[in-house]
């Protein structure tokens, strides 16, 4: 099955493979025989993210379409988004991101980054966003700009290959885990663990920390992915929805709204190991995992590896600097 991967186009422009380091002091403080973090925010291209391994095999299918810019949607501090700028720019592409909300009097962040990196912003509602991508698609095509449309999170089969080709690595890089611990919404970055492991043979239980959509659904998004991901590459495996592991009981008010032990998360992963997480995405599935240990459901005795996937940049988002200065 690893020969499949290797018959998918794909470019280089991660920094690979991460590294694997071993929080000792954070495993102390939380009662942990072993944790392990996988260093996926040092994947490089505009400081780095999961994205990043997506876009290798997403650009790669860009430029074999012909396309001379790309489009993509997210949040406003979308860390899709941001990646997706700075490969444009890497490969000379235009980009157009389409980024729900109203746009902030001022830039910061991730925004601030897509702003620097050339990449023209198209606001719109939630409501407005599936007709916001198909107009500007269809202004781009008419103006024979060939786009290429990347789906939020970079979630497609493209993307799941990326996280199994992922899985694969930390297999070649010898950590043996009992559990495999991230954040997930998109889906894709899930689909392609689950994958990683049925191609690579790794044990690990690989949990999900849900950041904003209810386990069920979250579960159906990631098995289509994988179902699709499985017929179009022709995986002689299968895989069925139950044993897709979400936790959901994290996502406190919703997306993008940092719990009180989504920000403790934050301070623990920062002062403890000198690692900086997000306050959206890693931040809320560090605080998942710490929580999942205090209440046994891991046990104690079990060795963990964290995946972190990213995201800093948000913390210098005039949205969240307010939640973490002392000032405030």
């Amino acid at each position: 099955m690893k020969s499949i991967l290797s018959t998918v186009p794909r470019i280089k422009i991660a920094n690979l493979p991460t590294p694997v380091e071993k929080l000792t002091h954070l495993a102390a403080k939380i009662g942990l025989r072993e944790l392990w973090i996988k260093r996926d925010d040092l994947t490089g291209l505009a400081l780095g993210g999961n994205k990043t391994r997506k876009l290798e095999y997403l650009i790669a299918a860009a430029l074999a379409h012909g396309a001379k810019s790309l489009i993509t949607t997210g949040a406003p501090q979308s860390n899709h988004c941001r990646q997706t700028a700075a490969a444009a720019a890497k490969f000379g592409l235009e980009c157009v991101l389409i980024l729900t909300g109203n746009p902030p009097q001022r830039y910061s962040g991730n925004i601030l980054l897509d702003h620097l990196l050339g990449a023209n912003l198209v606001w719109c509602s939630k409501e407005a966003r599936e007709e916001t991508i198909r107009d500007v698609f269809q202004r781009q095509w008419s103006e024979g700009k060939r786009p290429y449309l990347i789906p939020y999170g970079g979630s497609n089969p493209l993307g799941v290959l990326a996280y199994a080709q992922a899985m694969l690595e930390l297999a070649e890089q010898g950590v043996d885990v009992d559990w495999v611990i991230f954040p997930s919404s998109s889906g894709g970055t899930q689909a392609g663990l689950i994958l990683g492991c049925k191609i690579s043979g790794v044990s690990a239980r690989i949990l999900g920390i849900s950041v904003d959509l209810p386990a069920p659904k979250l579960q159906e998004r990631i098995h289509q992915l994988l179902s699709e991901t499985i017929q179009t590459y022709s995986f002689p495996i299968s895989v069925a929805q139950d044993e897709i592991l979400v936790e959901d009981s994290y996502r406190g008010e919703g997306y993008g709204i940092p719990t009180a032990a989504d920000r403790q998360a934050v301070y623990e992963f920062a002062r403890e190991e000198g690692i900086l997480l997000d306050p959206v995405y890693t931040g809320r599935a560090a605080a998942g995992l710490i929580d999942l240990v205090k209440k046994g459901e891991i046990p104690k005795d079990a060795s963990v590896l964290f995946w972190h996937t990213g995201g800093t940049p948000a913390l210098f988002a005039e949205t969240y600097q307010r939640l973490f200065s002392p000032l405030e």
